[in-house]
């Protein structure tokens, strides 16, 4: 398993107790669409994440990330840039 796909991993596990839909995690899976994620949870989400990585996702990055796989791809950027 790559260093990206571990990523993932962790992430679909910070997922679990948010996803109140129960959606499939994919790549392409949705935030917003998806999960119907409203911007409190996103809040919440991304301080949970950032914890468990030791990382700190800007508000700019933030508004661009809409997927899984992309908030996976700035995870692996930011902890390769430390």
């Amino acid at each position: 398993m790559s260093e990206r796909d571990d990523i993932f991993a962790q992430i679909a596990e910070q997922i679990e107790p948010f996803n109140k839909k129960r959606a499939i995690l994919t790549e392409g899976t949705t935030f917003a669409g998806d999960l119907e994620w409203d911007s409190l949870t996103v809040m919440d989400f991304v301080a949970a994440v950032e914890d468990e990585f030791d990382i700190l996702i800007t508000m700019n990055m933030q508004a661009e990330i809409e997927t899984v796989g992309q908030l996976a791809d700035a995870v692996a950027k930011l902890k390769a840039a430390k």
